[in-house]
Protein backbone atom coordinates (compact mmCIF):
# COMPACT_ATOMS: atom_id res chain seq x y z
CA UNK A 1 0.00 0.00 0.00
CA UNK A 2 3.01 2.31 0.01
CA UNK A 3 4.24 4.29 -2.94
CA UNK A 4 7.50 3.43 -4.63
CA UNK A 5 9.18 6.55 -3.26
CA UNK A 6 8.00 5.60 0.24
CA UNK A 7 9.58 2.16 -0.09
CA UNK A 8 12.83 3.70 -1.29
CA UNK A 9 12.95 6.16 1.60
CA UNK A 10 12.00 3.50 4.13
CA UNK A 11 8.77 5.24 5.11
CA UNK A 12 6.65 2.10 5.13
CA UNK A 13 5.37 0.14 8.07
CA UNK A 14 7.78 -0.70 10.89
CA UNK A 15 6.01 -4.08 11.30
CA UNK A 16 5.96 -3.74 15.10
CA UNK A 17 2.25 -3.03 15.56
CA UNK A 18 1.15 -6.66 15.72
CA UNK A 19 3.61 -7.42 18.51
CA UNK A 20 2.38 -4.45 20.56
CA UNK A 21 -1.27 -5.30 19.88
CA UNK A 22 -0.75 -8.93 20.83
CA UNK A 23 0.91 -8.01 24.15
CA UNK A 24 -1.93 -5.61 24.91
CA UNK A 25 -4.54 -8.34 24.31
CA UNK A 26 -2.62 -10.94 26.33
CA UNK A 27 -2.28 -8.58 29.30
CA UNK A 28 -5.98 -7.75 29.06
CA UNK A 29 -6.75 -11.46 29.41
CA UNK A 30 -4.37 -11.97 32.30
CA UNK A 31 -5.74 -8.86 33.99
CA UNK A 32 -9.24 -10.29 33.75
CA UNK A 33 -8.28 -13.71 35.13
CA UNK A 34 -6.17 -12.31 37.96
CA UNK A 35 -8.83 -9.74 38.86
CA UNK A 36 -11.46 -12.50 39.08
CA UNK A 37 -9.07 -14.43 41.36
CA UNK A 38 -8.49 -11.30 43.47
CA UNK A 39 -12.20 -10.50 43.88
CA UNK A 40 -13.04 -14.12 44.72
CA UNK A 41 -10.20 -14.31 47.24
CA UNK A 42 -11.23 -11.08 48.93
CA UNK A 43 -14.88 -12.18 49.00
CA UNK A 44 -13.93 -15.42 50.79
CA UNK A 45 -12.09 -13.68 53.62
CA UNK A 46 -13.90 -14.00 56.96
CA UNK A 47 -13.40 -10.30 57.74
CA UNK A 48 -11.68 -7.30 56.23
CA UNK A 49 -9.65 -6.04 59.14
CA UNK A 50 -5.95 -5.33 58.84
CA UNK A 51 -4.83 -8.52 60.57
CA UNK A 52 -6.92 -10.82 58.36
CA UNK A 53 -5.84 -9.19 55.11
CA UNK A 54 -2.20 -9.15 56.23
CA UNK A 55 -2.37 -12.85 57.17
CA UNK A 56 -4.00 -13.62 53.79
CA UNK A 57 -1.34 -11.69 51.86
CA UNK A 58 1.47 -13.37 53.81
CA UNK A 59 0.60 -16.65 52.05
CA UNK A 60 2.51 -17.44 48.88
CA UNK A 61 -0.80 -18.49 47.30
CA UNK A 62 -1.94 -14.87 47.63
CA UNK A 63 1.30 -12.90 47.32
CA UNK A 64 2.50 -14.43 44.04
CA UNK A 65 -0.75 -13.91 42.08
CA UNK A 66 -1.03 -10.45 43.61
CA UNK A 67 2.46 -9.53 42.35
CA UNK A 68 1.57 -10.98 38.94
CA UNK A 69 -1.61 -8.89 38.91
CA UNK A 70 0.38 -5.74 39.65
CA UNK A 71 2.96 -6.54 36.95
CA UNK A 72 0.29 -7.33 34.36
CA UNK A 73 -1.83 -4.25 35.13
CA UNK A 74 1.13 -1.88 34.99
CA UNK A 75 2.47 -3.41 31.77
CA UNK A 76 -0.99 -3.14 30.21
CA UNK A 77 -1.17 0.46 31.43
CA UNK A 78 2.20 1.26 29.85
CA UNK A 79 1.25 -0.31 26.53
CA UNK A 80 -2.00 1.62 26.38
CA UNK A 81 -0.46 4.97 27.22
CA UNK A 82 2.41 4.33 24.83
CA UNK A 83 -0.17 4.03 22.05
CA UNK A 84 -1.82 7.28 23.16
CA UNK A 85 1.54 9.06 23.20
CA UNK A 86 2.54 7.73 19.77
CA UNK A 87 -0.82 8.60 18.22
CA UNK A 88 -1.65 11.95 19.79
CA UNK A 89 1.50 13.76 20.94
CA UNK A 90 3.73 16.01 18.88
CA UNK A 91 6.79 14.36 17.45
CA UNK A 92 9.10 16.61 19.49
CA UNK A 93 7.54 15.44 22.79
CA UNK A 94 7.23 11.70 22.13
CA UNK A 95 10.68 10.71 23.32
CA UNK A 96 10.44 12.61 26.60
CA UNK A 97 6.88 11.45 27.27
CA UNK A 98 7.83 7.84 26.59
CA UNK A 99 10.78 8.06 28.99
CA UNK A 100 8.56 9.66 31.66
CA UNK A 101 5.94 6.96 31.14
CA UNK A 102 8.50 4.18 31.50
CA UNK A 103 10.03 5.70 34.64
CA UNK A 104 6.62 6.34 36.22
CA UNK A 105 5.37 2.83 35.44
CA UNK A 106 8.51 1.11 36.70
CA UNK A 107 8.60 3.20 39.88
CA UNK A 108 4.95 2.73 40.81
CA UNK A 109 4.92 -0.97 39.94
CA UNK A 110 8.13 -1.41 41.93
CA UNK A 111 6.62 0.27 44.99
CA UNK A 112 3.48 -1.86 44.73
CA UNK A 113 5.40 -5.13 44.37
CA UNK A 114 7.79 -4.12 47.17
CA UNK A 115 4.78 -3.49 49.42
CA UNK A 116 3.34 -6.91 48.64
CA UNK A 117 6.69 -8.59 49.33
CA UNK A 118 7.12 -6.64 52.56
CA UNK A 119 3.79 -7.93 53.84
CA UNK A 120 4.41 -11.43 52.47
CA UNK A 121 7.75 -11.78 54.24
CA UNK A 122 6.39 -10.34 57.46
CA UNK A 123 8.45 -7.17 57.81
CA UNK A 124 7.39 -4.88 60.61
CA UNK A 125 5.36 -1.85 59.64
Amino acid sequence: MTTEIGRVRGLGSAHAGAHHWWHHKITAGTNFLLLVWFLASIAMLPSYDHTTVRLWLSSAWAAVPMALLIASVFYHFRLGLQTVIEDYSHKENRFVLTILLNVFTAATAGVAIFSILKVAFGAAA
